[in-house]
């Protein structure tokens, strides 16, 4: 393989790994390290590593890089950003009645729901992408790829943090719960409430948002 060839596969891994959640919050990335485990020269890693931080998915430390875990300053104010691009899809919806919702996709994505309220997978960190499934197809159906774009971002960069938020099975079972209430209130257009119940998931008072954010972001220093 060329450089550039190995350049590129290190850095499909690694960005699948770190948004896989599968890379811890506080490991160390260093180029030996990672040379040595990818069986190439530190050339290839270094500017694979140059690229996810372009991303914005590590960062520089003293010892190399590590994923990027916002701190509860910056996770405040993107809580608040996703709360908002959240609701601006059928909000939208509400406000112009020629926005109408993609039912094939709701119906599809409904379909992968409603198996797991009668058999909820176990609780673990990777559930998060599942549920970043659910809001981004939510998102995608109401037509506005711009807002769909902005929330991938968004997600990208709290992910770290919200993994740690599906531990316990209660919060599981929750989840799905309101994932399909949410998918059949929209199918019936009965978006007032649809939105009132996408709020409610997402987090009515910012403050909850957080409260769950700083336990998160414990269980995540716990973990490291």
């Amino acid at each position: 393989m060329t450089s550039r060839v190995l350049r590129d596969v290190i850095y499909e891994r690694l960005r699948d790994e770190i948004l896989g959640g599968r890379v811890p919050a506080r490991e160390r990335l260093t180029e030996p390290k990672l040379g040595k485990a990818f069986g190439v020269s530190r050339t290839p890693v270094r500017e694979a590593l140059a690229r996810l931080l372009a991303d914005g998915l590590v960062e520089r430390t003293d010892y190399g890089y590590a994923v990027v875990v916002p701190s509860l300053a910056d996770l405040r104010d993107l809580y608040e950003l996703r709360i908002t691009l959240e609701l601006r899809g059928i909000a939208r919806a509400i406000e112009n009645p020629h926005v109408r919702h993609d039912e094939a996709l709701l119906r599809d994505e409904l379909a992968r729901w409603l198996p797991l309220r009668d058999d909820p997978p176990e609780p673990t960190p990777g559930f998060v992408l599942l549920d970043e499934g659910f809001h981004l197809t939510l998102s995608r159906a109401s037509g506005n790829d711009q807002l769909t774009s902005a929330l991938i971002g968004v997600n990208q960069k709290i992910r770290a943090v919200r993994m740690h938020d599906f531990v316990e099975a209660e919060r599981i079972t929750a989840t799905v719960v309101e994932h399909i209430e949410i998918l059949e209130l929209v199918l019936d257009r009965r978006l007032e409430e649809a939105l009132g119940a996408l709020h409610r998931h997402v987090g009515e008072s910012l403050e909850v948002v957080m409260d769950r954010a700083a336990t998160a972001m414990t269980r995540m220093a716990l973990a490291g």
